[in-house]
């Protein structure tokens, strides 16, 4: 990648929205803030979620080095509402944040969802409620709310000496018939396809459209803006949002580049503006239940647990075998 030269990034960069978290909307209406790189604020029929949540100023192992956030979060730490649940797609430094986790913690006591694998890193933190989850796991909360982590291609690693020691993936959220898909970190690959036809289109599909170039090197873990817009058509999500751009520079394109090759990759597959999207950091989105059309809860294929039932799965460091599972990919350094 140091062959390729980078993209000059400016130092600071002010976020131009205010988050709207006190406007009204139906308890079947999907409200979703983006916060920052893939940390989006999730609402639905009174449900909480967070994915991947970073408030850190790096994201990093160590505080005094590292890739440093150019903007702040778009939600101040003190005005986020009550979070009843934390997604963790990954355990990247940039997805799987300790500190923020903690503070989360201290302040909200969440159920928290995480890969195989990734449990060795959480219960230390003290956290209570905690599951890991292999590829089509379930998880319900009560009878309102499904979780179902899917695959991505992608890897995992906190150091030079556990990677491929836990597991990778995205959720689909299914509430009142609605399905939100956040995609985690991935490379573009057959598993949107597949995601689809075991649980149906996504409402709303959130996608990583960052940290994609040099190709050569990331391509096989990150898609670009165009792979993104396949990943949309592959799995016939209605809306879907980009995300995982504009606020840690991981990778050689500049900070508005994915902007600029999204819009194009729209034009040039015939795609409308207004079906994938980009929010400010900050801004907050209601998808209504009017603009959608509800499909029939997605069977079940995995076991289902009630929040009451959370029993930590620890495989020992390696991720459960699954015969579902992808081969991994090539790995970046």
């Amino acid at each position: 990648m140091l062959r390729e030269g980078r993209g000059r990034w400016p130092d600071r960069v002010e976020n131009k929205s205010i988050p709207a978290l006190h406007q009204p909307f139906h308890h079947d209406d999907i409200a979703i803030t983006f916060v920052n790189h893939a940390t989006f604020l999730i609402r639905i029929n009174g449900i909480t979620i967070l994915t991947d949540p970073i408030w850190s100023e790096r994201a990093s192992p160590v505080r005094w080095a590292g890739p440093k956030r150019v903007r702040d979060p778009g939600v101040a730490w003190e005005a986020l509402p009550r979070v009843d649940v934390v997604l963790l797609s990954h355990n990247h430094y940039d997805h799987l944040d300790t500190t923020t986790l903690m503070r989360l913690r201290n302040r909200f006591d969440p159920i928290i969802l995480v890969a195989a694998g990734d449990g060795r890193i959480i219960e230390p933190l003290g956290i209570r409620q905690l599951h890991e989850l292999d590829w089509w796991d379930v998880v319900t909360l009560g009878e309102q709310c499904k979780f179902t982590f899917v695959p991505a291609q992608h890897f995992s690693a906190r150091s030079a000496f556990d990677r491929q020691k836990s597991l990778w993936g995205g959720y689909v959220i299914e509430v009142l018939g609605r399905r939100i898909y956040f995609s985690g970190d991935t490379g573009y690959s057959t598993h949107f396809a597949e995601i689809r036809r075991r649980l149906g289109s996504p409402d709303l599909a959130l996608l990583g459209i960052g940290s994609y170039e040099p190709q050569w090197f990331m391509k096989p873990v990150h898609m670009n803006p165009a792979e993104a817009v396949e990943a949309h058509r592959d799995l016939g999500a209605k809306h879907s949002i980009g995300m995982h751009f504009g606020t840690f520079q991981l990778s050689a394109e500049a900070i508005d580049q994915p902007l600029h090759d999204l819009a194009r990759a729209l034009e040039e597959q015939g795609i409308p503006e207004s079906t994938f999207v980009t929010l400010e950091v900050g801004e907050t989105r209601i998808y209504r239940v009017t603009e959608t059309t509800r499909d029939a809860p997605s069977p079940d294929h995995a076991q289902i647990l009630s929040r009451n039932a959370f029993a930590p799965h620890r495989p020992n460091g390696v991720a459960q075998e699954s015969r579902d599972r992808q081969k991994p990919p090539p790995q970046p350094l």
